[in-house]
């Protein structure tokens, strides 16, 4: 844990990393509190139509046994098991089991559509799913394309098979630098890789959720955040932390986010900590100027887009905190943080390096650390535990991702920054092609790939078009195919395929036919051009 200090600098000073040579995520955020208080409250689930049922961490470790037996029968360690599951009792448990097993969880989003699962869980090689019912159904339409997976548990299985089994489960006894969790990250070309994560990745993010949550945890903490667990931001900055940390979390995702149902569960659940991605921030300030009756927030946590002074004044008068904004990306998360109990919010600046992690703004070419005020890429030094082992099948894309220097080797970020003279980095662009919108990462690539199974498009090129509201929507060039006009209509189509058969996030939300796209001498398509483009 972080020591409180007067400075960042103290609070740097002040910390040094523990990594134990064995151990276990699941282990850490359910047994360990289990053995010592096993009647403490760990997670609130409340269901859609509002009704909530309590777990403590003693009837967490007997769920997650229960499973991790029944995994047992068919999931050795190092296999990998697929999670595609919303917010509920039913993911923390799968989550803890698989890791308590050794094996190797994969969590997938349940906005994602067949392809889009179809290539992530081909590409891992998953011998097993845990999904409810309604997303089994999902799953059917690719299971003749998927020969490694052999089992499919719906929730409906869990509630029948998991009383027949044994509430005692003898962890495995891991490494923490053994393979744990298997995060799909998306890329400017070709398909999502997979970021594979050892077990020390969890302690890894601990200075970071600690930072950015003005020294988390203190006493009646709660947390709750509207992203899903599948994502490395509510998986590794929410549920696990505060499951190490013995802290309750309210898991609950609302089918359309808005903000009076998200203040109103606030109130209602007496949450006291929130990760807010800066489009759910966006959407409750324009639902109101003034603090909402019930809602006593004691710390704000926001990533994914730079926080602008207004919304951050607006947020020290309706949540009375500061909003502590952070950075990091699903290979090296958590590395970056404000902290407001240390100082002042800087509007439009990232924050410090967090204690622990080697951050700094470098020449990408040479590794030589650039001066304050000069632009170069985001950097981290390796090795450190919140770093990812390996890109999952693709060394050529894992030696990419770093740099070697006299003075090190770096993990690139792929963000321009700069450090200021208060030694916080600011944030200036991406130097690839990821879309962020709405805090999601959507790689254009995937998108073009989806858009030409449609047989009215004959070449596509996907890039980032600004929106107030979600920072950034996808926007698709079309090149149609011979036969097929221009039209809204063929507009709607297009983009409800893309919905159906990758995601409904990822789906184009600006379409623009165009009788050719610009691309290089080899066939790349230049999406630098298609910026131009838009209007």
């Amino acid at each position: 844990m972080l020591t409180p200090k007067d400075t960042i600098e103290q609070t740097r000073a002040g910390f040094a990393w523990t990594i134990p040579e064995r151990y276990n995520i699941g282990v850490d955020i359910c047994d360990k509190t289990a053995q010592k208080t096993p009647d403490a409250l760990a997670l609130i689930d409340v269901g859609p139509d509002g009704t909530t049922t309590r777990y403590s961490f003693g009837q967490l470790k007997t769920l997650s046994n229960q499973l991790a037996n029944l995994l047992a029968r068919s999931t050795r360690k190092g296999d990998r098991v697929g999670v595609l599951l919303p917010q509920c009792m039913h993911t923390a448990i799968a989550h803890i089991a698989i890791l308590k097993l050794g094996a190797i969880s994969l969590p997938l989003f349940t906005l994602f559509g067949p392809d889009a699962l179809l290539h992530r869980l081909k590409d891992a090689g998953a011998t097993v799913l845990i999904t409810t019912p309604r997303e089994a159904q999902k799953v059917a339409q690719i299971r003749a394309d998927l020969p490694e997976l052999k089992t499919i548990l719906t929730t409906d299985d869990l509630t029948a098979q998991l009383p027949n089994q044994s509430a005692e489960f003898t962890p495995a006894d891991t490494s923490a630098e053994d393979p744990a969790i298997l995060i799909y990250t998306s890329g400017t070309t070709g398909r999502p890789k997979g970021a594979l994560h050892a077990h020390r990745v969890l302690l890894g993010h601990l200075p970071g959720v600690e930072m950015s949550h003005d020294f988390f945890p203190q006493q009646g903490d709660r947390i709750w955040t509207p992203a899903d667990w599948a994502w490395i931001g509510g998986l590794l900055d929410v549920l696990m932390p505060a499951l190490h940390h013995g802290v309750p979390v309210v898991a609950c995702r609302f089918d359309k986010f808005t903000a009076e149902a998200a203040f109103a569960l606030m109130a209602e659940h007496q949450i006291r900590n929130a990760f807010l991605p800066p489009t759910a921030l966006k959407m409750m300030r324009q639902a109101t100027q003034t603090p909402p009756a019930g809602v006593q927030l004691r710390s704000v946590a926001s990533g994914g887009e730079t926080l602008g002074a207004s919304l951050i004044a607006w947020g020290q008068e309706v949540f009375n905190t500061t909003i502590n904004e952070f950075y990091g990306q699903t290979e090296c998360n958590m590395i970056v943080s404000s902290c407001a109990a240390l100082a002042p919010a800087e509007p439009g600046v990232m924050g410090f390096p967090v204690p622990g992690h080697d951050v700094a703004v470098i020449n990408p070419e040479t590794g030589d650390i650039c001066e304050t005020g000069q632009d170069g890429q985001i950097a981290v030094r390796s090795p450190e535990p919140v770093m990812f082992l390996r890109y999952w099948n693709n060394p050529e894309a894992t030696a990419r991702k770093f740099v070697d220097a006299p003075n090190g080797t770096w993990l690139l970020t792929g963000d321009e920054g700069q450090l200021t003279p208060s030694g916080r980095i600011k944030f200036l662009a991406r130097d690839d092609d990821v879309i962020t919108s709405a805090s999601y990462r959507i790689g254009p690539g995937e998108v073009e790939d989806c858009l030409l199974t449609h047989p009215a498009v004959a070449l596509a090129g996907v890039v980032a078009a600004p929106d107030e509201t979600r920072g950034a929507v996808v926007a698709a060039f079309i090149v149609l195919a011979k036969g097929h006009a221009p039209s809204d209509i063929l507009k709607t189509d297009i983009a409800a395929h893309v919905k159906t058969h990758l995601a409904a996030h990822e789906y184009p939300r600006r379409i623009t036919f165009v009788p050719d796209l610009p691309m290089t001498t080899t066939g790349k398509i230049i999406r630098a051009k298609l910026r131009e483009r838009l209007v």
